[in-house]
Order: structure tokens, then sequence, then C-alpha cells
């Protein structure tokens, strides 16, 4: 029987698998990642804040795929080796495959600046998240023994969509914060630090001052033009502008948003990567293995407009796994492979539960409009990854608060 191994079970991974699992063939489909969970990555911020339960945004793989057709393995990917068509677990050993799908996910990217590790919290998968809720927890908690007014604060490394959305469910927490803390609201401080000297350049100028004024109207702070030199515990060590003289803001809770790579295992297993991500061909193969697709956060799938990687992002490594299960689909017929085409749907951040902005096609959404629309696109997500069992557990219906 034919094996086909994917590797992760993200929006990639488990989309290929969802697809993949509805054809009829003599084939066997193994599903490996290191969670028992599939979680909706672009809601980390709402658990991170303590906006919702991690049960939220999350469910056990084995309840949406067909395990007549799928094994799934809960174990951690060491190193893949393509020559030998073999793949190294940390608990199950080596295994071998027919076709490979990578799909593995993103790390937190820190660029190499010094302290990142040790003392700031990333909110990259469902456990780190919790970790940042339950360290703003424990900071508002230590506050009432100790007075310290930096334990009230909340520094975001990165204004990217990643921050600011945290930054606005941060904004939408703060009372309770401030009732755990025993002071006013206005007394929780949330700050971004971001090194360009604007936000959201894939918006124009008008949609990413739209983004700077609700932040501003949310009592956000925004250091713009501040670059990260250094993260000291309890302290981000910055440059402004020209000026090489650093400065420093201090905060009891310090979150990393900065950027991300794909799985460091690309690496290990000696891809020819940057980053962490493997420049695919059209079909989204790997360029030296006909048996071997690379997408989601592992896969730079070029641009054919600027000869650039396209962003990583929840609807492309969708779009991938659909298209990937397609192309698998072929090959095991015999029959040759599908070109992806990337269509691009637009994109919306929300900065808390009714506010938000974004692109959907060609139109422009703003302020409650744009967050209404940005639960939609999560309901699609969990019909695609989880069905409508899913959707209706997990859903997102709260559109008019």
């Amino acid at each position: 029987m034919t094996e086909v191994v994917v590797l992760g079970a993200g929006y990639a991974g488990l989309k290929t698998v969802r697809d993949l699992q509805k054809q009829s063939g003599d084939f066997n489909i193994t599903l490996i990642d290191r969670n028992s969970y599939h979680y909706e990555a672009t809601e980390l911020h709402e658990v991170a804040s303590g906006s919702h339960h991690a049960d939220k945004i999350s469910f056990p793989i084995v309840d949406v795929i067909d395990t007549k057709k799928v094994t799934f393995l809960q174990d951690n990917v060491e190193k893949i080796d393509c020559d030998a068509k073999t793949i190294q677990l940390e608990k199950t050993g080596s295994m071998s495959y027919d076709y490979l799908v990578i799909s593995l996910g993103f790390c937190s990217e820190t660029f190499g600046i010094q302290g990142v590790r040790d003392n700031a919290l990333e909110m990259v998968d469902i456990n780190t998240a919790n970790q940042v809720y339950e360290h703003v927890l424990s900071m508002m908690k230590k506050y009432r023994e100790t007075k310290d007014a930096n334990l009230l604060k909340l520094l975001i490394c990165g204004a990217g969509f990643t921050g600011i959305e945290l930054a606005g469910a941060f904004a939408d927490e703060r009372k309770r914060y401030a009732e755990i803390a025993g002071v006013k609201p206005e007394e929780i401080s949330i700050t971004c630090v971001e090194a360009m000297d604007s936000i959201l350049p894939m918006f124009d100028r008008d949609m990413a001052q739209y983004a700077m004024d609700v932040m501003e109207k949310r009592h956000i702070t925004l250091m713009l033009g501040a670059k990260i030199k250094e993260i000291q515990e309890g302290k981000v060590v910055y440059t402004k502008g020209d000026d090489d003289t650093t400065k420093f803001v201090e905060a009891g809770t310090i979150v990393w948003t900065t950027g991300v790579s794909g799985s460091h295992v690309m690496e290990t297993s000696g891809f020819a990567q940057r980053r962490g991500r493997v420049v695919v061909q059209s079909d989204l193969r790997h360029p030296n293995y006909e048996n071997v697709y690379v997408i989601g956060d592992v896969s730079a799938f070029m641009n054919p407009e600027n000869d650039r990687p396209y962003p990583t992002t929840a609807q492309i490594a969708t779009q991938m796994g659909k298209h990937t299960a397609k192309n698998l689909a072929h090959q095991l017929k015999g029959e040759a492979t599908e070109v992806f085409t990337y269509n691009e749907q637009g994109t919306v951040a929300s900065i808390g539960n009714t506010h938000g902005l974004g692109k959907v096609g060609t139109k422009s959404l703003k302020g409650y409009p744009a967050s209404a629309m940005k639960k939609v696109i999560v309901d699609k997500s969990l019909v695609d990854m989880g069905g409508l069992k899913e959707l209706l557990a997990k859903g997102r219906f709260d559109f008019y608060h």
C-alpha cells in the first residue's frame, strides 16, 4: 500500500489530509503532529489576553479525520531525509514514506537580538499563548503586594498584525486586569514598540492611519521608529532614528511578536532554505524531489509580480493544502500535477472584539464591519479544518458585540 505522510496538522497539513482522505485508492495517510489538536493560529491573541479559553480555538485532530484512511501519530519530527525517504521522530524512531507533505509550521524569529529567548514571552502556539495570559495575571496579582507600577505595563514588541491584534485584545480585557490588580483601568498601560516609522505597510496610508487612530482612542501607545537592541529582564532597550544612544522602556509583561520563520527542522535536515522556508516549484513540490511537497509556513512560493515569496498566512496555507491534496490524487493515479495559483481574497485584522480594518477583494473595511468580517473568516476556517460540527461548537457568532 502506498504511504503518504503529512508532517504538521496546521492549516496546510490538515487541509491536505481532509481533502485527500475523500479520495478512493490503495493508499494510507499518516498525519504527524506534536500536538493532539489543531488550533486556529489567527486567534492566539485571544487566548493570550484571556478573551477566550484555548478550547474555543482548538479541537482534537482525531475528531476531523477519517480513521479508516488516516493514521494519526502524536510525535516530534527531528529530521527528514528525502534521499532515503525517511523521517526521524523523537518517540517513534525512523519511518519511511512514498509521498511526503512537509507542513511543519512556524517558530518565533529573534533576528539575533540578545535576551529575547530569556526575557520575552512568545505567542506561537496554544501553550505559549496560555503562558502569556498566566504571566499577565501573575503580574496583576503581584502588584497588589508590591505596588510596583511596572507590573501594570504590557509591552508588545512589534506592531504587525499579530502585535496590534494582541494589543486590541489586551485593551478588551483591561478592566478585568485592573480589578485583579486593584487599580483603575487607565492605570493598565499597553505599548507596542515598532522599528518602522509606520504600521501595516500592506495597507494604504489612510488605512494605516485609521489603525493608529483606533489604537490611540483605545489608549494603546505606539512607539514607532524604535529599533530594539536587547531585551533585559523587565526592560526593552532600543534606539530611536539615527541616534545610536540607547534608551529603555520597562514593563512587567514583554511579548515578542516581531516575526516568524519556518520550522528549524528544515535547516536541521539540510534543505536549501532561508529562515526555515524552501523555495518550491509551481506545483508546490520540492525542486529536487517529485514525491515531496513543501507547504505552509516552511514554503516560499514566489509571487511572479515581484519575484518575492508570498507572506505566510492561514489563507495561503489553506489553499496550498487543498491544492496539494489535488496533486497527490493526480500522482497516485499516475497523472500529471497542476500548477498552483494563489487567489488572495483579502486581509482583515482585529483591534479588539468590535474594532478592525482590512481589505476584502477591492473593498476596504473599517470598524465594526471589519471586526464582523474577521469572525466570518474564522468561521470559514473552522469549516475548512473541522467541518460543520466544529463550526457549531467553536464558531464566532458574536457579531453584534
